[in-house]
């Protein structure tokens, strides 16, 4: 019996809308310690900023991370900022 390498991971273009979003959920990463809690709420706000998703607020709440020295209200705020400066760039 033989175990397979797990496969490869293909890294999004640095220019791309996916790395943009994840890049500025990743600036939280002192607020928001658990790496599966950062991929969740990167994967809700590509989606809130390809059309399909809920604002910010909605998103923050309903995703039930675990955050530290910052309540839901300041990090949805400051994700709609970050996020009105993504979009105001494109």
């Amino acid at each position: 019996m033989t175990t397979l390498p797990p496969a490869g991971v293909k890294k999004f273009p640095e220019d791309s809308l996916e790395n943009k979003v994840y890049s500025i959920v990743e600036s939280f990463k002192d607020n928001i310690p658990v790496m599966n809690d950062r991929y969740r709420l990167g994967y809700n706000l590509y989606k809130l900023v390809t059309g399909e998703g809920d604002p910010p607020e909605v998103i923050v709440k309903n995703s039930k991370l675990h955050l530290e020295n910052i309540t839901e209200a300041e990090l949805a705020k400051k994700l709609s900022e970050k996020l009105k400066d993504l979009t105001d760039k494109n």
